[in-house]
């Protein structure tokens, strides 16, 4: 008899110990943090004090609620002057471009938003498609361009890269940066605030280099596994103990804000790493 309730406690243990790291698993990887920073510049023009912007990346066709409810409601929450999106909406593994389109559309009722690609829209073989139903809903998109944002006669510009694997062919993560380096020496422009949109945070000095002043990025999912006091895992790019994986880093006079992202691609599941939307409001000193 003590032999038959050991074992039904043992049962109990493991369906308890079963259902929390689920239950675990399912809140790490669908309850939506919202990360508020401000950013000080002396080159922002009062206009645009108070500026907020809301950065989304790598949501990987990954659904937070019918018809992405849950998202846009943390989006509307903060109420961005613009949204901008640092590519891999999509999943080349489980290709799924409606899904990416309508949180497209619900957030394009929350404010503009100004889009740069991905590795993954770079490997889909699609990308035509996927950027012309972008631009059916509206989109700004900056893949090679820049564009001005005017209040009051004042004017910012952001700026926006390609990702380099449209340089590559298959699937390699080939990194050529020639064709980035050029087109950001083109755009660059001290005399005005820049703001960059690009998916990669591991060429961080590229972007010092050429002076821009604050960069948006995503890529790296929070090194997927968060370490307490010490950050995330693996990276793409990075490799083990990534060196860009979230918040804010500084060098010279540019400021990159990295993302950890929404979804997930080849790991599955996120550990002591929530789904992401960063908030930055710009602040004129």
């Amino acid at each position: 008899m003590l032999k038959k309730h050991g074992k039904i406690k043992k049962v109990f243990i493991l369906i308890f110990a079963i259902t929390s790291i689920s239950s675990f698993c399912i809140w790490q990887n669908n309850d939506i943090v919202a990360t508020q920073s401000d950013y000080i510049n002396s080159k922002i023009p009062d206009e645009f004090n108070g500026f907020k912007i809301v950065q989304i990346s790598d949501l990987h066709n990954k659904r937070f609620g019918k018809n992405q409810k849950n998202l846009l409601q943390k989006i509307e929450e903060v109420s961005p002057d613009i949204i901008v999106i640092t590519g891999d909406l999509i999943d080349r593994r489980r290709y799924d471009l409606d899904t990416a389109i309508i949180f497209i559309k619900g957030a394009m009722e929350i404010a503009p938003i100004y889009y740069v690609s991905g590795n993954h829209e770079a490997w889909s073989n699609d990308y035509k498609n996927i950027s012309q139903r972008l631009l059916d809903c509206g989109v700004h998109i900056l893949d090679d361009e820049k564009i001005k944002l005017i209040k009051n006669q004042a004017k910012i510009e952001i700026l926006g890269l390609s990702d380099p694997d449209f340089l590559t062919s298959g699937y390699m993560e080939g990194t050529d940066i020639s064709k980035l380096k050029e087109h950001l020496t083109h755009f660059s422009d001290d005399s005005i605030f820049q703001i960059l949109l690009c998916h990669r945070p591991e060429l961080f000095n590229l972007y010092v280099d050429e002076s821009i002043d604050l960069i948006f990025c995503g890529h790296a999912h929070g090194g997927q596994f968060r370490i307490p006091f010490i950050g995330g895992l693996v990276a793409p790019d990075q490799g083990l103990f990534p060196k860009y994986t979230s918040g804010s880093h500084m060098k010279n006079q540019s400021t990159m804000f990295v993302s950890r992202g929404l979804g997930n691609s080849i790991i599955p599941v996120r550990i002591f790493n929530r789904p992401e939307i960063v908030v930055v409001t710009l602040q004129s000193q």
